[in-house]
């Protein structure tokens, strides 16, 4: 089967992961507090969604493909497969489910679809990074990409990066904001956790992960600001429409973030992750975590919103060691090893996970940067495509 041509339209599926009260929460000229507030109030309280963005690569000599318009098209509608920024890069999405295990099952079929539609003319690949790629490439066809380039330039064409989104909803907007503030002070734990990319343009770049410092390029990225209210967030979207940065709240990006049209919570740090095992288990993790939080919330508990530049401290050395660094506690200053730290943290929230959570314990132990630099600088793609398929 031959792809269809390049040359045609690009479909724009509807978006996956929207919740009840999204299609009103779609802002137009100017944001209305309790309006945004609604959004996050009209959420089913606890479902969760994934996106991965997903590389596509020429199966024979596993360069970058630009093909990811064609592969949509192969796909037929599917909503589940879409364009991303990099002309040769799909986003999968799940709907909201309530379990990470039905998320997981939608993952894995998102990526069985893939695979057909790819059809062996191309081959997809769920890295962080390309091993070895030129730093830049083409951009898609989608407007919205092409506006993103023309106020980018370079930059744009350098974001050939994978991550895995997790989007959960409260239920309540109140929730929503404690969770985030708080959550923000753990986003070093989860990035260590899921670190995968350590090769760069033909090189070990001695990092657990190089993703974060090729984001870094664009603004809003890392650890986001404390929002001290709802009314401060609108404060802040607004300004960022007045002034022409932020000309809408997808450009709010950031590594975690209240995602105004769907209603949730959306954990932006972690890589995406070689197999949907993997991305379960730190998906597991995160909605553990939220869930966690949350019950402190309801249970009258003031949740700390620590300063940026302590969290941005830790988030630099999970980019730098992954799991083999320490992260330092944000009270003290003590310097914990990350493997026992995030140990410690999976034993308090074990109780608000349905599978446990001894798959994230597993991954602690060989992380997918780990297991890239086993394969080598020469054999990491190859390792990744046959990864995408388990």
């Amino acid at each position: 089967m031959a792809l269809p041509s390049f040359d045609q339209a690009c479909p724009s599926p509807p978006p996956a992961v929207v919740n009840r009260g999204a299609a009103r929460a779609c802002p137009r000229a100017r944001l209305d507090v309790d309006e945004v507030r609604g959004v996050f109030d009209a959420t089913d309280p606890f479902t969760i969604g994934l996106e991965e963005e997903v590389l596509l690569v020429d199966p024979a000599t596993h360069a970058p493909a630009p093909v990811a318009a064609e592969v949509v098209r192969a796909a037929g509608g599917d909503a589940r497969i879409k364009q991303e920024l990099p002309a040769c890069q799909v986003e999968l999405l799940t709907r909201p489910h309530r379990s990470v295990e039905g998320a997981r099952d939608e993952l894995a079929a998102a990526r069985a679809a893939l695979i057909r539609a790819c059809d062996g003319v191309v081959a997809p690949a769920a890295a962080a990074v390309h091993p070895w790629a030129p730093a830049t490439t083409a951009v898609g066809p989608s407007e919205r990409h092409r506006a993103i380039e023309d106020d980018f330039g370079e930059v744009a064409r350098r974001q050939l990066i994978g991550a895995l989104q997790v989007h959960v909803a409260l239920g309540t907007a109140d929730c929503t904001l404690a969770v985030y503030n708080a959550l923000r002070g753990y986003l070093p734990e989860i990035a260590a956790l899921a670190a995968a990319a350590p090769f760069y343009e033909g090189r070990d770049t001695g990092l657990a992960s190089v993703r974060p410092v090729i984001a870094g390029q664009l603004p809003r990225q890392g650890v986001p600001p404390v929002l001290e209210s709802w009314d401060a967030f609108v404060d802040h979207l607004e300004w960022g429409t007045a002034s022409g940065t932020v000309p809408e709240p997808r450009r709010w990006w950031w590594e975690l973030r209240p995602h105004v049209i769907h209603g949730t919570l959306e954990v932006r740090v972690p890589d995406v992750q070689p197999t949907v095992a993997a991305s379960a288990a730190v998906a597991e993790t995160v909605y553990a975590l939220i869930r966690h939080l949350a019950q402190r919330h309801h249970d009258g508990e003031a949740l700390d919103a620590h300063p940026t530049w302590r969290i941005a401290e830790n988030r630099w050395c999970a980019l730098r060691d992954g799991i083999h660094g320490r992260l330092a506690d944000l009270e003290s200053g003590e310097a914990i090893p990350t493997r026992r730290r995030l140990r410690d943290i999976f034993d308090q929230i074990e109780p608000h996970s349905e599978a446990g959570l001894d798959a994230a314990r597993a991954v602690t132990e060989h992380t997918a940067a780990d297991q890239l630099r086993q394969a080598g600088l020469r054999g990491a793609t190859g390792w990744l495509i046959e990864a995408f398929h388990h």
